[in-house]
Order: structure tokens, then sequence, then C-alpha cells
């Protein structure tokens, strides 16, 4: 189950987000969502859902207000994304049911770029997931710096965010890696390959926050 939340900030319009934290949670995962997706995006809900059967507190939020998303620029200022999803880790460390969780981060698209930026020089978050995202965003000094352990899963049939992917990977620690769901396109639809996802990061979250699946 989930309930809506409000993230106000203290320089950022408020953020609208669904959180949802099962008993005896034993982390929290922290969503970006790509460009034209947000807290309703039906493949993350189902991730998300998947995340929690699993004992993982999830977020899932708005990284942009509605008004905001109107000025296309917004939508690929990575920065200004990667800002936010800080802010959402300041909130969930101040927030009752989730201050005592390790955060996480889990992005798609473009998301995967800002939860990487993100997570440089943040010691607070624990692991990092990109679904079909776009690492390179990110940049090389983020990429560089990044010491989150960090999965990037791509689809097999998605060759040009493939080699955009093995580009990003390059550049990162060794506590880094790959994984490419064969059969699978940008989004993820073909059947069964979105639950090949869900295992894979539940399976990086849960070891990089030392539970045993």
């Amino acid at each position: 189950m989930t309930e809506p939340v409000e993230l106000r900030l203290a320089t950022d319009p408020p953020l609208m987000a669904l959180l949802g934290v099962p008993e005896h949670a034993k982390g929290l995962v922290i969503f970006a969502h790509g460009s034209g997706s947000g807290r309703l995006s039906p493949r993350n809900n189902h991730v998300a859902a998947r995340l929690r059967g699993a004992g993982l507190a999830t977020l899932l939020l708005d990284l942009l207000t509605p008004e905001e998303e109107r000025d296309r620029r917004n939508v690929f200022d990575i920065a200004l994304l990667a800002a936010r999803l800080r802010t959402a880790a300041d909130w969930a460390a101040a927030h009752p049911a989730t201050r005592r969780l390790a955060p996480c981060y889990f992005g798609a698209s473009t998301g995967g770029g800002a939860a990487i930026r993100a997570a440089a020089g943040d010691p607070r978050i624990v692991a990092v997931v990109s679904r079909g995202g776009r690492p390179d965003l990110a940049g090389i000094e983020a990429l560089e710096r990044n010491a989150a352990p960090t999965l990037l899963i791509v689809g097999g049939e998605d060759h040009q965010v493939i080699e955009l992917n093995e580009a990003a990977h390059g550049l990162m620690n060794e506590r880094s890696r790959m994984a490419i769901v064969p059969g699978a396109g940008h989004l993820f639809e073909e059947p069964g390959t979105l639950d090949q996802v869900v295992a894979l990061a539940t399976a990086w979250f849960l070891s990089h926050l030392g539970v045993r699946a």
C-alpha cells in the first residue's frame, strides 16, 4: 500500500509523491522517473510494488511540478533533477517512517543519469539501479565520483542505449555492473522482461543493504 505525500522543500516548490513502507522495511528506494513520466508510471509502480513485497520501502515522486514540465528544458536538466533527488533523500532522512532506512535510487531513462549524479558525493546512498537509463547524462565527473554500487540494466534490443551504457560503465568504479535483458526494448514492455528487471534490482538493493534475499 502507498499513501500520497507532499515533499515541502526549503528552496523548491512542493513535490507530490507516493510513499509505501512495508512492515520491518529493510531500506528505502527513491525513484527517479524518465522524461514525460512521474509517480503514476505503471512500469515504475509495478517495480515498486514488487520491491515492497521484498521488504523495501519505496518513494515515487514527481521531480518537476506540472508547470515546470511545460518547459522541456527542465525535463532534461539533469542538475536540477539530481538536486531534487538529493532533497528527497533529505526529506526521507527527516520523515518518521523512513528516517532509519538507508536510501537507494532507482532511475529510469533520463532519471538514470539524475540518480547517478545525485549519488555522486553523497555517502548516504547505498546503491543505485538504472533501468533503460542514460547514465551518460550524469556527466563524466559524476560517473567517476559516484561511489555507490551501481547496476545498469539495459534491454537487449535497445542497441543505442546499450552503447551509451557501455561507455558510461567504462568510467565508473569497479563496484558497478551492467546487465542486459535479452529480447527487451527500451521500455521493457515485452512479456517477462520487466519481471527480470525487478529480480535484478531486488537482488542488487538487498545485497548492498546487507540483507539476504
